[in-house]
């Protein structure tokens, strides 16, 4: 039981996708490690190729190679990679994870995701939105209560059924302290639904964390491999 709600805690700071919260118990700190944004060079990554190929690592090769691909520019998200099967991916940075979370601003984070055609319509706006906020130096409370204001107004899409994201690359690096954690799958689902799925139990192989911030129940599957087909850290990790 004490080995699954580790693995639980680890995935929380991710989740959300980051994601993604606390993950292992750390000693207490005087100030937070990352109590600002850095300077914005921090967060881009200078070449646009690398970042493309770094964003299809989000998924095998079979979904990845014909998926729309953004990357990160000065004002914002751009599509770099025009795709042809419904899929987007993108390389999440540090503000994909809640506004509460350790690692807000942590520049060094680079979470590839490869979100299918209902999480891209639905789920990535909020990312998106949240982008723009930062790039134009709003305040975590600011953040928060814009993204709310949206989800309210309709102004954001509702969650659609089925949205779903493959976090499956080897060179991610979550968390200062989870880095890459393992390879897995991102289920989206409306409200708090961890109970019906039965979830964070002793012996499940589903792993769930509530996100009141993007209204939404992030469930999380484990793969046994990288999405370059290698094999993965052991489940029990």
């Amino acid at each position: 039981m004490q080995k699954n709600r580790i693995r639980i805690a680890a995935l929380t700071t991710v989740a959300l996708a980051f994601l993604s919260c606390p993950i292992f118990p750390q000693a207490q700190v005087e100030k937070p490690p990352y109590p600002a944004m850095a300077p914005l060079d921090q967060y881009l990554i200078a070449d646009e190729k690398a970042e493309i190929a770094l964003a299809r690592s989000a998924a095998p090769a079979s979904i990845s190679d014909a998926a729309e691909v953004r990357v990160l520019r000065r004002d914002g998200y751009a599509t770099a990679v025009k795709g042809s099967n419904g899929f987007v991916c993108v390389v999440e940075r540090s503000w994909g994870s809640p506004t509460d979370a350790p690692d807000f601003w942590n520049p060094k984070l680079r979470a590839p995701h490869c979100f299918n055609t209902a999480a891209a319509r639905s789920f990535l706006p909020i990312y998106l939105m949240k982008t723009r906020l930062v790039l134009k130096g709003k305040s975590k409370a600011e953040i928060v209560a814009a993204i709310n204001s949206a989800l309210d107004k309709k102004e954001l899409p509702a969650l659609e059924p089925d949205a779903m994201c493959y976090m499956m690359s080897k060179q991610q690096y979550l968390n200062d302290q989870a880095k890459s954690w393992h390879p897995h799958m991102m289920f989206f689902v409306p409200g708090d639904a961890a109970k019906s799925w039965g979830a964070n139990l002793d012996g499940s192989p589903i792993m769930a964390v509530n996100d009141p911030e993007e209204r939404a129940t992030i469930f999380m599957v484990l793969a046994a491999q990288w999405s370059d087909g290698t094999m993965g850290p052991s489940m029990t990790e």
